[in-house]
């Protein structure tokens, strides 16, 4: 067997909140998705680098105004947060709490790539929680700052009776930006370890990876900073996620560290142990390279192209909707091989267009590129091209009321309306669109171009600063879209979509 070798970061995109298991010799992880639909990606791989999506939890979380994008509502930093992922007695379990619904979800299935799901809903929120199976008793972890347990009934389906439900511990709160959060929950050779990621105000002030370990579930519990490195990354601490271990018992921790726009990106750490406590790194660091005992592998592609080649309304498992679609006013299958997108609702901002369909960007640079039949596009409309952030901007065909089509740029202004900031009088009915990313170092810049015929591209406006920031709470995303202004029922086709990593 070829050993692996590994390169830091395993994927340079937005897959934030990591929770990894292993099941025989095969590896599965969970992400948090938010906004994002089908929501809760579930990747596969062999070898803990090599990561291929091969389903969701859920195709929708909930159906309200929020949901599906209406009446000015939305879920953009909401949805389903910090995604606990385990397996117990030939079940997988997956659970989160979403912020907007002020309730806690626990998923189950006996079959992780193509089974039913069962779906618990639980009252209040239990923040970045962690599964912990302690023989046939089952606990849920929670908190920020003050870690309390809850221990729910064997099948998952509710809080126990006259159970464990308690503060289980506080953590330090003294020149703390951020208190700790985000468990991850283990038992290892009668100790129970809970692993944090935390944010001091002095020191290195940065984030860094916390464990407390104790003999009893209960406590005490003594604490180490088990990780406190950045890679050399603006001082951004690679941190928060958990540990897994091999068939052969050797250790890692899959951990993500904050890239800017393009997201938080995971990172794989060799771990050891010494005196039964976690030794995460090389001299307590992260390395840039090392070898892997585990099986070398093809990496599949997180970000596809398309040829929207479809024989149902079955996308590829690598897109996903802004928030609910609207399933009646998208199509792959009324004009082979286009996506066709309907306007059925009037907006002011492709932040609140419904049927928006994207796919992560990558770093260090990437571009996308798609080719737009517009000619059934209704006055007041506007499709194409969108890198998607709290900050967006896109590139776009503008229909205007007389016939008259214009290629625009449109950004979110500084009282947060969209203005159009670049306009050209466009005289054909199809149009290549090209967005260009560039995060490398955190430049964190996109910039648009068109062409009438693929080959010759004209630049429009200037390169726009992409920002990551708390309201989205997501890395930017790129993105084909169709909103209307004026009118409903105008539509577009797309006829491909091209990505290609730089």
């Amino acid at each position: 067997m070829k050993e692996s070798f590994v390169t830091n970061p395993i994927l340079w995109a937005d897959v934030p909140d990591p929770s990894v298991i292993r099941v025989d010799d095969i590896y599965y992880m969970v992400s948090t998705s938010m906004h994002s639909m089908p929501g809760c990606p579930i990747m596969k791989s062999k070898n803990l680098k090599d990561w291929e999506i091969i389903n969701y939890v859920f195709q929708t979380l909930e159906d309200n105004d929020a949901h599906n994008l209406m009446n000015g509502q939305h879920i953009y930093g909401k949805g389903s947060w910090a995604v606990s992922l385990r397996y117990h007695q030939k079940t997988f379990y997956v659970c989160f709490s979403s912020n907007d619904m002020q309730q806690f979800y626990i998923y189950t299935t006996k079959n992780l790539e193509a089974g039913d799901w069962n779906r618990v809903v639980f009252d209040g929120l239990y923040h970045d929680p962690s599964l912990l199976f302690d023989n046939d008793r089952l606990f849920v972890i929670y908190g920020n700052g003050d870690i309390r347990i809850t221990e729910l009934t064997p099948e998952a389906t509710k809080v126990k009776e006259n159970g464990i439900h308690r503060l289980l511990l506080s953590t330090a709160s003294k020149n703390i930006r951020l208190r700790c959060e985000g468990c991850h929950a283990y038992k290892r050779n009668g100790y129970y370890y809970l692993f944090f990621i935390e944010w001091p105000a002095d020191g290195n002030q940065r984030r860094r990876q916390i464990c407390y370990r104790s003999k009893d579930l209960l406590g005490p519990y003594e604490m180490r900073v088990v990780l406190d490195d950045d890679m050399g990354y603006h001082n951004k601490g690679i941190a928060q996620g958990g540990i897994v271990d091999t068939k052969e018992g050797r250790w890692f921790a899959l951990l993500f560290q904050d890239h800017d726009a393009v997201g938080r990106i995971p990172h794989l750490v060799p771990v050891s142990w010494e005196d039964d406590w976690p030794i995460f790194g090389t001299c307590g660091k992260v390395p840039s390279e090392f070898i892997s005992p585990l099986p070398e592998t093809q990496q599949a592609p997180l970000v596809i192209s398309d040829e929207f080649q479809y024989e149902t309304n079955k996308l590829a498992l690598n897109w996903q909707w802004n928030h609910n679609p609207n399933n009646e006013l998208w199509s792959l299958t009324e004009r082979k091989g286009y996506l066709r997108l309907r306007t059925g609702h009037i907006t002011k901002s492709v932040e609140f267009a419904r049927n928006t369909l994207t796919q992560r960007t990558e770093g260090p640079r990437c571009t996308a590129i798609t080719k737009l039949d517009f000619k059934q596009m209704k006055p007041g409309d506007r499709a194409g091209l969108v890198a998607l952030q709290s900050h967006y901007a896109w590139i776009g065909v503008l229909a205007g009321n007389e016939q008259d089509f214009y290629i625009g740029i449109g950004e979110k202004g500084d009282l947060g309306e969209e203005d159009i900031t670049a306009s050209t009088l466009y005289t054909s009915d199809t149009v290549y669109l090209k967005a260009s990313f560039d995060f490398e170092n955190s430049k964190d810049f996109v910039e648009f171009s068109y062409s009438n015929d693929g080959i010759t591209w004209e630049m429009i406006g200037q390169k726009i600063k992409l920002h990551y920031t708390l309201d989205h709470f997501m890395g930017c995303r790129v993105g084909l879209f169709n909103y209307a202004t004026q009118n409903i029922n105008g539509m577009v086709d797309f006829d491909f979509f091209h990505y290609k990593k730089r």
